[in-house]
């Protein structure tokens, strides 16, 4: 009976020092109007509106996460106790670590406000309040709760892995961008829930936020850096002896270095990375972030600002050492498919009805056809000769395309037998070709041939039929 008393005690001394009136104040209401794009009809574009939740911080700003302003074409923001709603422009933007800063022209938004402060990365089962306005009513919403774990995982917004705070608080659509409170401070920014589960929510924790905030200080966002290895864990029994490895070594072995990588002329392939900054990599590629606490290794990674530099150790040839290395490509540096784009129209090509699209993780996640290939592709760095993969989206029906039309989700290789890099190279090839034919042919032989001449001469009138206002996406044209 005690033990209960006194956790009723804690709770409601945790309630009221996070939610007096003046931290409620600072808790904001966020109204997009957002124009998302169709990756499978690249021309076309939907309009919808959602409400989302953020907080005032330092230097009148509102912070909120990167999906809740994704795509905005109009943000207002209004404040607890007020009916007013204000407009808001987004200041800057980590769709990496889905985080975004806001700010509001007319200043009078921040009267009577006090911007909240970034605490530290909380302990498990340290208790926190989720404060926002979800779904279910309209009134500032408090959600108790504990921290239940931390560690790396993906960030749904970006599919990018970060650390994240697992809590029990119930998180809703609308909660999203809001503050998860401890100690009067920010210790969260509530980010995704897991459907059909009990309460499972994760929030972005303040060493991520700290870096989003310290990245934009001079008004530039540079990202979350990536080392451009693939590595493999060294726990089996087999590959450690292989190595040479002694029974206190640990690490991990790089498979592959990208070509683009800043480690490119650092490390090379058969090395074993046993250490971040002088943090011991396990063998299952986990490092201790806080005693007996583990997460992936990039945790050191991601605490770096891009240009840091960062030490790296190697054992090479079963000999010891130290590396240093400047950190400065993030993963679109690296990736043979960009991660997921937000804040602009997809590009696009249309020829004859036939129309043209990079491969992006927004149209793998689009479509169900060709998805296992695809998805692999997305896994794929690039190269000296391939920077994308160009796709023949569709075919859009006409006289001059008949047995065609169920060519769709299909991987360009050679056009007229030429590769290219990248689509705009591929767009002007294409556009260039001076023979009768065009030729199209993916990496098994298998080819599309356009009459040259005929689809020149017909691409007007299937435009019109189609509804479609340009054969070229703005960027392209």
């Amino acid at each position: 009976m005690r033990y209960f008393l006194v956790w009723i005690v804690t709770n409601i001394v945790l309630f009221a020092s996070v939610t007096d009136d003046m931290i409620k104040r600072s808790i904001v209401k966020i109204y997009t109007v957002a124009k998302v794009p169709s990756y499978i009809s690249p021309w076309s574009a939907s309009t919808v509106s959602y409400t989302g939740s953020g907080s005032i911080i330092q230097g009148d700003m509102i912070l909120t996460n990167a999906h809740v302003v994704a795509n905005q074409a109009f943000l207002e923001v209004q404040k607890y106790g007020e009916r007013k709603k204000y407009i808001a422009k987004v200041y800057a933007v980590s769709h990496q670590a889905d985080l975004a800063l806001l700010i509001v022209d007319d200043k009078k938004f921040f009267d009577d406000t006090v911007p909240l402060e970034l605490g530290d990365l909380p302990q498990v089962e340290q208790r926190v309040v989720v404060l926002g306005y979800p779904m279910g009513g309209n009134t500032l919403s408090a959600t108790l709760g504990v921290v239940s774990r931390i560690e790396s995982n993906m960030y749904v917004h970006s599919t990018e892995s970060f650390l994240a705070i697992q809590v029990d608080a119930a998180i809703n659509p609308g909660n999203s961008g809001g503050p998860a409170i401890s100690g009067g401070k920010i210790v969260g920014v509530a980010m995704q829930g897991i459907t059909m589960s009990q309460n499972i929510g994760y929030l972005v924790p303040t060493p991520i936020i700290k870096h989003f905030l310290k990245d934009m200080q001079d008004g530039h966002y540079d990202g979350f850096a990536d080392l451009g290895i693939d590595v493999q864990r060294l726990e089996n029994p087999a590959l450690r002896s292989y190595f040479g490895l002694e029974e206190n070594q640990t690490g991990i072995l790089i498979d592959k270095v990208s070509f683009k990588s800043a480690l490119n002329d650092i490390v090379k392939d058969g090395d074993i990375l046993t250490s971040i900054d002088n943090h011991p990599i396990q063998n299952d590629g986990t490092v201790e972030f806080r005693e007996y606490e583990f997460t992936n290794y990039n945790y050191f990674v991601d605490l770096h600002q891009m240009g840091d530099e960062i030490d790296l150790g190697i054992i090479r040839d079963k000999q010891s050492m130290h590396l240093k290395a400047k950190v400065k490509n993030r993963s679109d540096d690296l990736y043979l498919v960009k991660t997921t784009r937000y804040d602009k129209m997809p590009t696009y090509s249309i020829f004859g009805g036939y129309v043209f699209t990079p491969l992006t993780r927004n149209l793998i996640a689009s479509t169900k056809a060709n998805k296992n290939y695809l998805s692999y592709l997305s896994t794929k760095w690039q190269t000296k000769d391939k920077e994308e993969v160009v796709m023949l989206l569709k075919v859009l029906a006409s006289k001059i395309s008949r047995g065609n039309n169920g060519f769709g989700m299909w991987p360009i290789d050679t056009i007229n037998g030429k590769k290219f890099k990248n689509f705009k190279e591929f767009d002007k090839m294409l556009r260039s070709i001076k023979d009768e034919y065009i030729i199209l042919a993916d990496k098994d032989g298998h080819k599309v041939i356009i009459n040259r001449n005929e689809a020149i001469k017909e691409t007007p009138d299937i435009l019109q039929k189609y509804n479609i206002e340009y054969d070229r996406s703005q960027d392209l044209r």
